[in-house]
């Protein structure tokens, strides 16, 4: 016995002291709860200070790019959470070319990485490359608008994209198996690449490929928001209320939000990471070099 089998426990605790940060960015039209969600997914409240705009000042609104970050702690764990808004996308009457202030965001982002990381100092570089876009997709569509199209077209080569049904308790549960399987046909049809879930390795327990292949079954994932409690059966749940019933929105046959924020932070965040940075970043970083 040598000893660097302890190798893996010495990785994990200069990681956990260091902490993590992850960049998430979140697009789509207005009134699709992009905010409510990602409140949800990390019960922090990012957005108190934002003003809230009439409908006419929506219309007129260019896309702008606003950050908001979080350091969270959990366990010991610090995460620093940085979420990138696209506040008027999608919501003028001509939307030629909304998503330019995006991709021009995300391009930024690589070109600031490549020069800390071609320069003297690069000890302390700050990582602000964006690792996945939860892209809203309206649920009162009959699948993709052709603004989804070129959203998605224009920054599948350079983010990961999770696409989302938006608002999923507006449908019911036949409406959300069609609408999904309109997406996944319309998705292949238009060439989109949206992040794939990487294949299980063989060694994966059974349980673990089990929730691998609910997950690549489940996306586009369905998803309802709430920041509201309610007393669902005598329990205090996270739901709507609604004159008919209580919609959960961590009860896996309500939504796929559970879904969603497993992937997103229990089992896929590194590998949003690492696709960032060895695919995406190297097809920057290969550009630059070339030119």
């Amino acid at each position: 016995y040598v000893g660097f089998a302890t190798l893996p426990n010495q990785v994990h605790r200069k990681s956990v002291k260091k902490g993590f940060d992850f960049t998430l960015m979140v697009a789509g039209e207005s009134g699709l709860g992009k905010s409510t969600l990602v409140n949800s997914l990390f019960l922090t409240d990012l957005y108190k200070d934002r003003k809230l705009l009439n409908a006419e000042e929506r219309i007129n609104q260019t896309v702008e790019i606003i950050k908001h970050t979080v350091d969270i702690e959990e366990k010991g764990v610090k995460l620093k959470l940085t979420i990138v808004d696209t506040p008027g996308f999608g919501d003028a009457v001509n939307n030629t070319e909304c998503w330019k202030p995006i991709t021009d965001y995300i391009d930024q982002q690589f070109e600031q990485y490549f020069r800390d990381e071609s320069g003297l100092n690069r000890k302390n570089i700050q990582d602000n490359r964006v690792h996945c876009c939860l892209y809203f997709i309206s649920p009162f569509g009959h699948g993709l608008r052709p603004v989804d199209v070129e959203f998605m077209k224009a920054l599948h080569e350079k983010v990961n994209i999770v696409p989302l049904i938006a608002k999923a308790d507006c449908l019911i549960p036949s409406e959300i198996r069609k609408l999904k399987e309109r997406i996944r046909e319309e998705i292949d049809k238009f060439g989109i690449k949206v992040y794939q879930f990487p294949e299980c390795d063989s060694d994966e327990d059974e349980e673990f490929k089990q929730q691998d292949r609910e997950l690549k079954e489940s996306a586009p994932f369905a998803v309802i928001g709430s920041n509201t409690v309610v007393e669902a059966k005598g329990q205090r749940v996270r739901g709507r209320l609604y004159p008919w019933g209580i919609v959960e929105v961590e009860n896996q046959a309500h939504c796929d939000f559970v879904k969603l924020r497993n992937m997103l932070i229990r089992t896929h965040m590194h590998d949003l990471k690492d696709v960032t940075c060895d695919v995406h970043y190297e097809n920057y970083r290969a550009q630059c070099i070339q030119q």
